[in-house]
């Protein structure tokens, strides 16, 4: 029997590598026990795809350690997609994410935050994969964290690659997670199997299992919004934010808790609980469905909680027209985001 410690020193460590392969071998012998009808193929292609992830998670994380030091951070001058003016950094993330994408021959179309168009890989993989591969980057000046979202599809049968691939309900996703990078790399990911937690040991330079079946409580008083937004929100989205500070008799108000950077927030709400809203202002919403919505969703969803729109509706059961539409999103606890259903529903 291996000890859990030798001379202080742990032993029972388990490497995101170890645990992609424990996982897949899980669960397609429990297919294949069950004597499913829908069999997943035990090509180790995703097994694949999610190593080549996190050695581009690594890279990043690299990069932005040392940003400051290099002159890294700072306006590059060009303005992506979404109307966001690049920081150098943007660049260089989103071309470390690119190339690691195109040379695992997993990916046949990836889609950025930082490219206008989809891009199409000329490779035989079976994968589709969305990303933000550095959200929160206005706040890289002031060292707050920031982090890459990601989504994957599995490409229709017969696809060769095309927007097809990707302009689909959030449903579809096979795997959804968000690299964290701040005093430590931490990376959450879920392949439909709850959510699992793994922080990055730079000296081993692995990605170590620290989170196992992470799960939000059902109610927790904290709520996390850009409150200088208010006047540009709908009457009853400003009335129930403005209830949550209303202390039931008794009891204490909510507390607030903002950083603005979406995966900073997200992830402290997956570790807490509570709920993290982005309403649309002046009508519009401002964080993009494909590649940050559906991915903070969907381990949302997994980590036993919910995620809406303003109107109260099922975030993963939206299909987008154009990689980069915009949505409003409501995610946490599922009590905390029932309580705001509930609400818009009776006012």
């Amino acid at each position: 029997m291996v000890r859990e410690e030798i001379d202080g020193t742990r032993t029972d460590i388990v490497t995101l590598s170890s645990f992609i392969l424990q996982e897949q071998r899980r669960y397609n012998s429990k297919y294949h026990d069950q004597g499913s009808s829908i069999i997943r193929e035990a090509s180790g292609e995703l097994s694949l795809l999610l190593n080549s992830l996190q050695f581009a998670f690594k890279f990043i994380a690299n990069n932005i350690r040392k940003a400051e030091l290099v002159n890294l951070i700072g306006l590059s001058g060009v303005i992506n997609s979404t109307g966001d003016e690049q920081k150098q950094l943007d660049s260089i993330c989103n071309d470390i994410f690119i190339q690691a994408m195109k040379t695992n021959g997993c990916i046949r179309v990836i889609v950025s935050e930082e490219e206008e168009k989809e891009i199409l890989v000329d490779s035989s993989g079976s994968y589709a994969i969305t990303c933000d591969p550095i959200d929160g980057s206005s706040n890289i000046d002031a060292g707050v964290s920031v982090g890459t979202i990601f989504g994957i599809y599995k490409i229709h049968p017969g696809s060769n690659g095309s927007l097809k691939d990707v302009l689909r309900s959030g449903n579809e996703m096979v795997a959804a997670g968000y690299t964290m990078y701040g005093a430590s790399a931490h990376l959450l990911l879920t392949t439909g199997h709850k959510v699992n937690g793994f922080t990055l040991d730079s000296n081993l330079g692995e990605f170590i299992l620290t989170h196992r079946n992470l799960s939000m409580p059902h109610f927790k008083n904290i709520y996390s919004i850009n409150e200088g937004n208010t006047l540009y929100w709908p009457p009853k989205i400003a009335d129930f934010i403005h209830s949550l500070k209303v202390a039931p008799e008794g009891g204490k108000p909510y507390a607030a808790r903002y950083i603005g950077s979406m995966v900073a927030d997200v992830h402290r709400t997956m570790l807490y609980g509570g709920l993290f809203c982005y309403p649309c202002s002046r009508g519009k919403g401002k964080l993009r469905l494909l590649y940050e919505c559906f991915p903070m969703a969907f381990l949302c969803e997994q980590a036993n909680g919910l995620a809406v729109n303003d109107k109260g509706e099922r975030i993963l059961d939206l299909t987008p027209e154009h990689i980069h539409e915009q949505s409003s999103i409501w995610l946490g606890s599922k009590g905390e985001i029932q309580k705001y259903v509930d609400y818009i529903n009776k006012h």
